[in-house]
């Protein structure tokens, strides 16, 4: 039997490509619902091919707009919303849930599918970087399980599996180093917002590609593998790693380091956490070791690239400190993108905010949404306020 998937998010970039994946594995996956949330056009020729049962948008307007759209035959299930989200994510019939939405928005719907005890592959960082000790213990409690999709934790995974977990002596997340890792200081004080998307290696959405530019991106990671991995923070080191074959490595007590290397091809771990444990045949491009030549590692610039260091210390803190980093760089990576700040007043606004909030330990999820709540306000009044 084939095996039912619900993906939320699927017109974005991690979307779109699990549904590559599902495309070449047609006799392996039904796509039984899809969330596009305001990409209606992109979801509806998503929806006259996959023929989904359900699908989910931002309100009930683009609801409507999509169903007139939409071909007379078909008898499709229109829902919108935060609760349609939630119906999607827990749809008793599917088997596998893709959460590759942006931002917040991700954690109540993957809270919920872990709740019903669902396999989840998980694209979002932020669900588990603002709730990843109270989703690890759902997953524990309901038999469920989260396996990520993100290319390092993909590789960790990889890197882990048959292994014994006492065994591991760090884990160490590459990075890339974003689009503007070599520049000084200056220089970084008029980057333009065409200059930060400028990414090297991935194409990716502008949220994630401007958070690699600050490095945060990492910084969120960091947080992630914690929980992904139940490994403290201490063992867990970022290496600046330009050429993005080495997607991340683990070493043991041995010395040993195990490493997964491959292209630049998200679709490598998404076919990895659809299939897991197993792995299958694809015709995905392949890496040619003699034609990449070199391959180098350096240690990551902290004071340049303060990001990283405030999530560490989110994560040190912990309770409700993640949720309020995370929420404070999603405002101000939206005001740079919007130029109503420059680049490198996304770390002083998040430091500014963090200082601030007063955090609350072993929060629930209102107190995570509280929490992110506040920290948006606040980092919004020092964007509008920031000189």
């Amino acid at each position: 039997m084939r095996k039912k998937i619900a993906i939320l998010g699927s017109t974005g970039s991690i979307g779109q490509q699990t549904l590559e994946v599902i495309r070449k594995y047609s006799n392996e996956f039904e796509v039984v619902a899809l969330s596009g949330w305001e990409n209606t056009n992109f979801l509806k020729e998503q929806i006259s091919f996959f023929k989904p049962k359900i699908a989910v948008v931002k309100d009930e307007d683009i609801a409507g707009k999509l169903k007139k759209n939409l071909n007379k035959q078909n008898n499709i299930e229109i829902l919108w919303g935060t609760q349609g989200l939630i119906n999607i994510s827990t749809l008793e019939e599917a088997d596998i849930i893709v959460v590759a939405i942006t931002g917040i928005a991700s954690l109540i719907p993957t809270f919920e599918a872990v709740k019903k005890g669902k396999k989840v592959a998980l694209a979002s960082k932020e669900a588990m970087v603002v709730a990843g000790e109270l989703l690890v213990k759902e997953v524990k409690l309901r038999n469920a399980k989260i396996l990520p999709i993100d290319s390092e934790h993909s590789a960790i995974l990889q890197c882990l599996k048959n292994e014994q977990k006492d065994c591991v002596e760090k884990i160490i997340l590459t990075a890339s180093g974003g689009a503007l890792y070599d520049l000084t200081e200056t220089a970084l004080k008029n980057i333009s917002i065409e200059d930060a998307l400028n990414h090297p290696t991935w194409k990716m959405g502008k949220k994630v590609t401007i958070d690699s530019a600050t490095l945060m991106n990492k910084g969120l990671e960091v947080i992630e593998a914690k929980w992904f991995f139940n490994i403290p923070a201490n063992k867990i080191e970022i290496v600046i790693h330009p050429q993005s074959y080495v997607h991340s490595m683990v070493q043991f007590v041995d010395g040993t380091i195990l490493a997964q290397i491959g292209e630049h091809d998200m679709k490598i771990p998404i076919q990895y956490a659809l299939f897991y444990p197993n792995r299958m045949i694809n015709n995905f491009s392949r890496l040619e070791l003699t034609k990449i030549g070199q391959l180098t590692f350096k240690k990551p610039n902290f004071k340049k690239f303060p990001c990283i260091k405030l999530a560490y210390q989110a994560l040190e803190i912990g309770g409700t400190m993640p949720a309020v980093l995370n929420g404070a760089n999603e405002i101000t990576v939206n005001a740079f993108l919007n130029s109503k700040i420059n680049f490198l007043a996304i770390p002083q606004i998040i430091q500014k905010t963090m200082k601030e909030h007063k955090p609350k330990p072993n929060p629930n999820i209102s107190d995570i949404l509280d929490a992110d709540c506040w920290a948006r306000e606040r980092a919004l009044s020092f964007c509008t306020n920031n000189k």
